[in-house]
């Protein structure tokens, strides 16, 4: 059984002696049919393996690449290549990041006997790019190209600032067209037409394109081919049927979405539940929760604000990441992916929502910490309590909690909104890690909230109307016909808007 590659990101590694996903038929459609690419993807997704198998390829060693897709399509000539990484840079400071991307320059230059006479980092890369086609043309690999910026996204002075010295370096690019045979740029968030890239303006954005909606990530089949013995084991391990296991993996870990039709698995969380076999939030938790949380509190983000309007594609290329709508801004980085999308003319609007039980879980922790000041430990604890009562199918003991938490909120956080309310239970529920859907906040035009677990609880919310009214809407739509065959309770919950809590509830069974 093949090592499973946990932080793996160098092809020559990978590929000798760990489980490797095969997507080199992708990056030959790229190299045999353009020059200029750009691919935004979320965090831990494979971009760096992506430009190490670019590397590797354009170095021309072929018997790597035995057994793939590309062994006997591509000519395997050896190219030079300058490989570029803003990871390898630190930006507390103007000269800090000038001087990191010069000194990657000069590594660069260093691997090829080249030594820069500038001391410049824009006219250094210039420099290398001249020096290196001399002999052939050069392949150009970016990896994180944006990440000074991000680093400063709550500081849109900074930010901007580097944004122009990131400017100026990528240009290079675009003014030595002549010397260069193909470059490969990647990064978390789109680029704007005015940002860094706004002198480079043949870059093929292929962030949205359907035809490379799965180029990161795990498929199904790719899932279920690649690690079935690592599924057959931890079935055994957790006392689960293979296909009870995959169900769980589907609803944790897959629905990351880049094209608003097909989805893909994380591979991260992936790697790490076959490595742990136990369902945890891997992908969220390696990340930067202390910066979510100062981002999501100075935005005052509610669930409700970054799913009830649909997007364009447009909506990721007209302002600066710093400046677009929180919703642009978590889709790009992973946090909200498309879950369906629909054409006026000729453009496309996507839904958005959670990708899975793993980011919807997190992420409902961090707005209840953040945004209605509630405290860690009393999150846990709300956890705990509303897991035994969804166990002993006690719907009056989660909406007697519910009720306690909204008390525990601030007064004045509160608003006289429906939404408001739809907004603020869902995200208790989720933070719960239940399977919870709030069908009203995307695009179908239902209150509803489903809790859809072993047991089906659907719940509708309304304001100083009643809870009748609120459960005869539900019968009236008949959501619950779609779970026939299980156990279901329907829910109807009033908001009384001058207390700011519930005042009423009814329940029944259908």
């Amino acid at each position: 059984m093949k090592k499973l590659p946990i932080g793996v990101q160098d092809f020559k590694e990978l590929i000798t002696d760990y489980i490797y996903i095969d997507k080199t038929k992708y990056l030959y459609e790229l190299i045999t049919s353009g020059k200029f690419y750009f691919l935004s993807r979320p965090r831990r997704f494979g971009k760096s393996l992506t430009i190490s198998t670019l590397y590797y390829l354009f170095k021309g060693e072929k018997d790597l690449f035995k057994g793939t897709y590309i062994y006997d399509k591509w000519e395997f000539k050896e190219y030079p290549v300058i490989r570029i990484s803003l990871l390898d840079t630190t930006n507390d400071t103007e000269e800090e990041l000038k001087d990191g991307l010069l000194r990657i320059i000069k590594r660069e230059a260093r691997k090829y006997g080249i030594k820069i006479e500038s001391d410049h980092y824009k006219y250094a890369f210039d420099e290398l790019i001249f020096e290196l086609s001399r002999k052939e043309r050069v392949v150009i690999l970016v990896d994180e190209y944006e990440k000074p910026i991000l680093d400063n996204i709550n500081n849109k002075e900074k930010a901007e600032r580097y944004r122009e010295i990131l400017r100026n370096f990528y240009v290079s690019i675009k003014s030595n067209d002549e010397y260069i045979k193909f470059v490969f740029m990647t990064g978390i968030t789109k680029f704007t037409k005015t940002g860094v890239f706004s002198a480079l303006n043949n870059l093929n954005d292929i962030s949205l394109n359907k035809k490379y909606a799965q180029i990161l990530g795990y498929t199904q089949e790719e899932l279920e081919r690649n690690f079935k013995e690592h599924i057959k084991e931890t079935a055994l391990e957790m006392n689960m049927k293979e296909k009870e296991l995959l169900k769980n993996l589907k609803m944790y870990y897959n629905g990351f979405s880049f094209d608003g039709e097909s989805s893909v698995y994380n591979p991260f969380s992936i790697l790490r539940f076959f490595n742990e076999r136990k369902f945890q939030n891997y992908w969220f938790e390696s990340g930067s929760p202390s910066f979510l949380y100062e981002y999501i509190k100075g935005k005052k983000i509610r669930y409700e604000d970054l799913v009830k309007y649909p997007v364009s594609e447009l909506d990721f290329s007209t302002r600066e990441i710093e400046e677009a709508n929180a919703s642009i801004f978590f889709t790009q980085s992973g946090y909200l992916t498309f879950k369906g999308k629909e054409q006026y003319g000729m453009e496309y609007e996507y839904l958005l929502d959670y990708p899975n039980i793993e980011v919807k879980n997190s992420f409902s922790k961090i707005i209840l910490e953040a945004n209605y000041e509630l405290e860690r430990g009393k999150i846990k604890e709300i956890n705990k309590t509303i897991w035994k009562a969804i166990r002993e199918k006690d719907i009056e003991g989660i909406i007697k909690e519910i009720k306690r938490i909204i008390s525990a909120i601030p007064y004045n956080l509160h608003k006289k909104e429906e939404s408001y309310y739809h907004s603020l239970i869902y995200t208790i529920l989720a933070s719960t890690g239940l399977n919870v859907t709030a069908e009203e906040l995307t695009n179908l035009g239902r209150s509803d909230i489903v809790i859809e677990e072993d047991t089906i609880y659907i719940m509708e919310i309304k304001i100083d109307k009643s809870a009748e009214k609120a459960l005869n809407q539900i019968k009236e739509i008949k959501y619950y016909e779609k779970y026939k065959g299980k156990e279901i309770y329907i829910i109807g919950i009033n908001i009384n808007s001058e207390k700011r809590n519930i005042d009423e509830y009814k329940i029944e069974k259908i």
